[in-house]
C-alpha cells in the first residue's frame, strides 16, 4: 500500500471520543450520549464482538448486593487483597454503584441468576463476603450492549467507527483534544478533534509470552496489547502500580482460566497432587498466587481444580457454564484429551504476566470520576488503576467517565501538528521497510525478554538487563516491515508492548521491597516495607522524554483496615530510575563474592482480634455515642479494640474528640498511634481549636514516634494552636520529616529568623524546604552557595517570589550556564523577578537551552516581563518550540490576560 499524505487525513469531530468498544467503552459511550454529548466510539476491531467481554463471562466477581454484602466490607477486602496500596475512594465507587449497575444491565436484558423468590443468587467464594453473582447467559452480554448502542436514540448521538485504531492521544493547551490513528482495513490516516477523550482499551494482555509460545495464546484477550497504557503515557498522564503484575491460574496448555470462582460454589476447589487443599489466602491476590506457585514447584505438584468428587448434577451445571458461557472451545479441548470432569480433575498452571487494573492493580492513575492527571483525559476498565475492579467496576467507571466527560464540547483550536506527524510516522514507518523483520519475530523476541528478565521472582540484576534490552529494541522495532494495513496494526501493537515492558521493568526496579506476593517478589529485597513503601509508585513521561517516578503516600482510608494505617503526607520524587551496571559480573578488578545466606519472603501481618468488645463498640457506634461512652474502649488492653475506638471516634466525632485523639498519640501500640495520627489529619478541618487539644499536641512533640511528632506539628499549624517556642523544639529533631514539618510550622507563625537557622541542616530535603520558605533574598544567600544542586535550584526559584535585586540578579545570570539543568531552571525563574533590562536578554538566550524544563522556566519568566518589547519578541520565537508546554506558555504573550 502507499503511505497516505498527512494532508489526506480524514478528520472526525465529536464532543466525547471513546477509544475501545469493550466493557467500559460501550458504557462510557451510552452514558455520555444520555447526557446529551455527541459521541464517537473508535474500535480497532468491531464493537459487536470486541473486548474481553465478548470472549464470554460466567458471572460477576464483585457484586455488592444489599443484604448480602456491605460496601465497606468490600472496600476493606480489596484493601487487604492489594496489601494496603489502594485509593479507597475509587474502590468505593464500585462498591456503592455496583448494585445500581447490575440493575441497569438487567434493564438492558442481561440475565443474572436469581433464587426462587426472585432474589439475586449471590454466591460466597471469599471467606469474608458474598460477591459472586452468576450470569447464566453471560455469553450474550456483548450482544445486549451492542443492541443498546444501536437503538435509534443512541444512533443519533453515538457514531461508531469500527476498524479504526488510534495510536496517540493529542494534547493541546494542557488538555486532551483528540487522537490520531488509522483504518486497519484501508490504511486511511484519521485524526479526531474532541472535547474529551476516554481510554477504554483494556489490559496489556500480550506482555509476557505464554508457556505454549503462541503469541496470541494469552490468558487475557490477545488483542489488548497495552494500547491505552502507551497512549496515556505519551499524552503525559501518570500511571501507577505498574510493578504489580497480573498473574493468574489457568488450565495447563489452554489459554483460559481454570474457573475456581465458578466451581467453588458447586464444591470444586484447588488441590495438590495428593488431593490436599493448600491455599491460605482468602481473596484472589498475589499472595494466593505465591502459595499456588510454591505448591506447583514442590514435590506436591502438579496442582488441580478438583471436580471428580462432585455429583452428576453439579458437573452437568458446571459443563453448561464452562463449555458455553466462559469459553466455547473448552469442552473441545478436554474432549480431545479424553478428559471428563467425572473422571479427571483439571490440571492447572500459571499464566504469563500482564498489566491489568481490573485483576491486579497496574494501570492509569484515575480519581473517583475516572479522570486522569491530564485534564480532559479519562481511563476506565482494566486500563485504569482501580484494584480488582473486574467487570462491574469497568461498567461503573465507564459510566463515571461518560458522565463527567459530557461537560466538554468539541475542541475548536488547532490540532497539534507535531503530534500528528509523530503518530503518522509511528503508523507508517514499517512500509518503508517491506523486507524488514516481520512483526511476529520481533514481538516473540521482545516478549521472551519479558519472560526471561521481568517475570517474578524479580531481581535488580535481571530487571537492569531487561531495561537494556528494551532500550535496544527501539531500533529493531523501527526496522520492522509491513505491507498491509493489518500488518501496520500489529507493528503498532509491538511498539505499545515495548513501552509497557519498559514501564514494568523500571517500575519493578524502583519499588525496593517485595509486595503483593508473586506479583512483585524481589529476591534482592525480600521483605515488605510498609514504613517506606506504603506508597503508590507513579510514573510519567517528563517534558524531556525520560520516564520518572514519584512515591505517593497512600491517603488515609475511608474504611479502616487493621493491617494498615496510612497517614498520607508528602510525595517522594524519585526522578529517573537507572539500571544497575551489568556489563560484567561484578567489578572486573575484584573477584566476585557469594551472595551470603539466602532469605525467604516474610509477610508481616497484624494478628486479628476476636474480642467481643469490638462488636460491642460497633453496636455502640450506631447510636452516636458520647466521648464518655467511648473512653473505656480507648483504654482497653487489646490494641485492636483501641484502634477500633479511634475509628469510632473519627466516624462519630463527639465533643472532645480532638483532645481524646491527641491523648491517644501516646498509646504504647504503634498501630493505635498511627490510627490516631491519621484521624487527626482527617478531621483537622472540623476540630475546634481547643486549649486541651493544644496541650495534648504540644505534649506529643516529645513522643518517641516520629509520625506522632510530625502529625502534632501539622495539626498545631493547621489549627493555629502552636507558637514559635513549641515549633523550635523540633527544629533539630533526628528525623528529617519532623524537621520539615517544624519548618512549615515556623513559617506559619512568621518565625523566619528561626527558620533561617535550618539553612545549615545536614539534610538536603530540609534545606530545600527552608529555601521555599524564606521571604528575603539576603536570608537565601547561604543556600545560593549550597553544594547540593537541588538546594541551590530551590533557592534560586525562591528569588522569583522574594524578588531578585542586585547582586542576586547577576548570580542568577551566571547560573544560567550551570551544568545541572535544575539550577538553570531555578535561575530562569529568579530572573522573572529581576530588573527586565538585566533579565530579558539573558532569558532570551535561554530559550535555546537543550532542556525543555529550562526553556519553559525562561518562557514563564519572560511572561512576567511581557510589557517589555524585547520580552515579547523573544516569546514570539518560542511559539515554534518543539516542546508543547513551551509553545503553549509562549503563546500566552499574544493573548490578553
Amino acid at each position: 500500500m502507499q503511505i497516505p499524505a498527512l494532508t489526506d487525513a480524514e478528520e472526525l469531530t465529536c464532543d466525547v471520543l471513546v477509544i475501545g468498544g469493550g466493557t467500559a467503552g460501550t458504557m462510557a459511550a451510552l452514558t455520555a450520549a444520555e447526557h446529551g454529548s455527541n459521541v464517537l466510539l473508535l474500535e480497532k476491531a468491531h464493537v459487536r464482538h470486541s473486548g474481553a467481554l465478548a470472549m464470554g463471562m460466567d458471572g460477576v466477581n464483585n457484586a455488592v448486593i444489599p443484604g448480602r454484602a456491605e460496601p465497606d466490607e468490600y472496600v476493606a477486602e480489596i484493601t487487604r487483597a492489594n496489601d494496603g496500596i489502594v485509593d479507597q475512594s475509587t474502590v468505593r465507587q464500585t462498591a456503592t454503584r455496583g448494585f445500581g449497575m447490575v440493575q441497569r444491565l438487567e434493564s438492558y436484558g442481561v440475565k443474572f441468576e436469581k433464587d426462587e423468590h426472585g432474589e439475586y443468587a449471590v454466591r460466597q467464594v471469599h471467606r469474608s463476603g458474598s460477591y459472586v453473582l452468576p450470569m447464566p447467559e453471560g455469553k450474550d452480554v456483548k450482544k445486549v450492549l451492542y443492541r443498546q448502542l444501536r437503538r435509534r436514540e443512541m444512533r443519533e448521538r453515538i457514531r461508531i467507527e469500527n476498524r479504526v485504531m488510534p495510536v496517540r492521544v493529542l494534547t493541546g493547551e494542557g488538555r486532551a483534544v483528540g487522537a490520531a490513528g488509522f483504518n486497519t482495513r484501508t490504511g486511511q490516516f484519521v485524526t479526531v478533534r474532541a472535547g474529551a477523550v476516554i481510554l477504554a482499551t483494556g489490559a496489556c494482555g500480550r506482555l509476557g509470552l505464554p508457556a505454549s509460545g503462541y503469541l496470541y495464546g494469552t490468558y487475557e484477550n490477545p488483542t489488548n496489547a497495552g494500547d491505552g497504557y502507551a497512549m496515556a503515557y505519551h499524552a503525559g498522564a501518570e500511571l501507577t502500580g505498574i510493578e504489580c503484575f497480573q498473574i493468574n491460574p489457568l488450565i495447563k496448555d489452554y489459554n483460559g482460566p481454570a474457573c475456581a470462582y465458578v466451581a467453588n460454589p458447586f464444591g470444586g476447589y484447588q488441590v495438590n497432587r495428593h488431593g490436599e487443599r493448600f491455599v491460605d489466602s482468602d481473596y484472589w491476590s498475589g499472595q494466593m498466587m505465591s502459595e499456588f506457585a510454591a505448591e506447583l514447584g514442590s514435590d506436591r505438584g502438579p496442582v488441580y481444580l478438583k471436580l471428580s468428587h462432585l455429583p452428576e448434577e453439579s458437573i452437568s451445571a458446571l459443563e453448561g457454564i464452562l463449555h458455553s458461557t466462559e469459553r466455547p472451545t473448552r469442552g473441545t479441548f478436554h474432549a480431545n484429551r479424553g478428559h471428563d470432569y467425572r473422571t479427571h480433575d483439571v490440571e492447572m498452571h500459571i499464566s504469563e504476566i500482564g498489566l491489568c487494573g481490573g485483576h491486579s492493580a497496574s494501570g492509569v492513575r484515575v480519581d473517583d470520576h475516572a479522570r486522569t492527571t491530564v485534564p480532559g483525559l479519562y481511563a476506565a476498565g482494566d486500563l485504569a488503576c482501580v484494584p480488582h475492579n473486574y467487570m462491574i467496576g469497568a461498567f461503573v467507571f465507564g459510566d463515571l467517565a461518560g458522565a463527567d466527560a459530557s461537560q466538554f464540547t468539541a475542541y475548536e483550536g488547532q490540532l497539534p501538528a507535531n503530534q500528528i506527524q509523530d503518530a503518522h510516522e509511528l503508523i507508517y514507518r514499517p512500509l518503508h521497510n517491506p523486507d524488514g523483520p516481520p512483526q511476529t519475530q520481533v514481538e516473540y523476541k521482545l516478549r521472551r525478554f519479558v519472560n526471561d528478565y521481568v517475570a517474578p521472582p524479580k531481581s535488580g540484576a535481571r530487571l537492569s538487563l531487561a531495561v537494556e534490552h528494551f532500550e535496544r529494541m527501539r531500533g529493531e522495532i523501527a526496522e520492522m516491515g509491513a505491507e498491509t494495513p493489518h500488518e501496520l496494526m500489529r507493528c503498532a501493537e509491538v511498539s505499545f508492548i515495548r513501552d509497557c515492558a519498559e514501564m514494568a521493568a523500571r517500575s519493578s526496579l524502583a519499588r525496593t521491597e517485595s509486595r503483593w506476593g508473586l506479583y512483585h517478589e524481589r529476591t534482592d529485597h525480600p521483605q515488605r516495607d510498609d514504613e517506606d513503601w506504603l506508597h503508590h509508585l507513579d510514573l510519567r513521561k517528563s517534558p524531556s522524554g525520560a520516564m520518572e517516578f514519584t512515591a505517593r503516600p497512600v491517603s488515609p482510608y475511608l474504611v479502616p483496615v487493621d493491617e494498615f494505617s496510612p497517614t498520607g503526607g508528602l510525595s517522594r520524587h524519585l526522578g529517573e530510575v537507572h539500571p544497575e551496571q551489568m556489563a560484567t559480573a561484578g567489578p572486573r578488578e575484584i573477584a566476585p563474592t557469594g551472595s551470603g545466606v539466602r532469605t525467604t519472603i516474610r509477610q508481616d501481618t497484624a494478628a486479628a482480634s476476636h474480642s467481643p468488645r469490638i462488636l460491642e463498640l460497633i453496636a455502640l457506634t450506631e447510636d452516636e455515642p458520647e466521648l464518655l461512652e467511648l473512653r473505656p474502649f480507648l483504654t482497653d488492653p487489646d490494641p485492636a479494640v483501641r484502634r477500633a475506638a479511634v475509628a469510632a471516634l473519627t466516624e462519630t466525632v463527639p465533643p472532645g474528640t480532638g483532645p481524646a485523639l491527641a491523648g491517644t498519640l501516646a498509646d504504647p501500640d504503634s498501630g493505635v498511634r498511627s490510627a490516631a495520627a491519621a484521624s487527626l489529619l482527617e478531621l483537622v478541618e472540623v476540630l475546634p481549636a481547643e486549649a486541651d487539644l493544644a496541650r495534648g499536641l504540644t505534649d506529643a512533640l516529645g513522643n518517641d514516634d516520629p509520625r506522632v511528632r510530625s502529625t502534632a506539628l501539622d495539626v498545631l499549624r493547621a489549627l493555629r494552636l502552636g507558637d514559635a517556642a513549641a515549633y523550635t523544639r523540633t527544629l533539630d529533631d533526628p528525623v528529617i520529616e519532623v524537621r520539615i514539618a517544624s519548618v512549615r510550622a515556623l513559617v506559619s507563625v512568621d518565625a523566619l529568623d528561626v527558620v533561617a537557622r535550618a539553612t545549615a541542616d545536614p539534610a538536603r530535603e530540609v534545606r530545600v524546604a527552608v529555601a521555599r520558605s524564606l521571604a528575603a533574598p539576603d536570608a537565601l544567600a547561604p543556600l545560593l552557595q549550597d553544594p547540593d544542586i537541588l538546594v541551590r535550584a530551590a533557592a534560586l526559584a525562591a528569588l522569583s517570589t522574594t524578588g531578585c535585586p542586585a547582586p542576586y540578579d547577576t548570580a542568577a545570570v551566571t547560573e544560567l550556564s550551570a551544568s545541572a539543568w535544575q539550577i538553570r531552571a531555578g535561575a530562569a525563574q529568579a530572573l522573572g523577578a529581576a530588573d527586565p533590562d538585566r533579565a530579558v536578554p539573558a532569558l532570551a538566550k535561554t530559550l535555546g537551552d537543550p532542556n525543555a524544563d529550562v526553556r519553559k522556566a525562561a518562557v514563564l519568566a519572560l511572561l512576567r516581563h511581557s510589557s517589555h518589547d524585547d520580552a515579547r519578541a523573544a516569546l514570539a520565537t518560542a511559539v515554534g518550540d518543539p516542546d508543547a508546554d513551551v509553545r503553549a506558555y509562549a503563546a500566552r504573550a499574544a493573548t490578553p490576560a
